[in-house]
């Protein structure tokens, strides 16, 4: 926890700088950290994004501002619209979640 508060503390640390090397360098530590120890839930796409967004208190606007449209966001998480490869490959990154986690199929609401 202590590395990810750090990183959060010195995420806008400018290149070039000793913080932009020591939050490169906490990148890797704790993606390598993570990929060791995690073991994600067999659920589906959308519930795996909603546990990882309470895990990192990240809320739809968060999501939205990544992605750009909270429309879109909104219709994604309430299972009335498929995720789209751009919004798989934001989210994966934002949400440390593998690309192939939120590649599974899942089932819509269809009304």
């Amino acid at each position: 926890m202590e590395a990810i508060a750090r990183y959060e503390a010195i995420k806008s640390a400018l290149k070039g700088t000793q913080e932009h090397k020591e939050k490169l360098l906490l990148v890797h530590l704790i993606s390598n950290y993570e990929e060791r120890t995690t073991i994600l839930p067999d659920v589906d796409p959308i519930e795996m994004i909603k546990i990882r967004m309470e895990d990192f208190g990240y809320k739809s606007a968060d999501l939205a501002q990544v992605y750009g449209d909270k429309g879109t966001v909104s219709k994604v998480l309430n299972y009335k619209q498929s995720l789209s490869l751009s919004m798989i490959r934001k989210f994966s990154q934002l949400l440390k979640i593998p690309a192939e986690y939120l590649l599974k199929e899942y089932q819509l609401k269809t009304s």
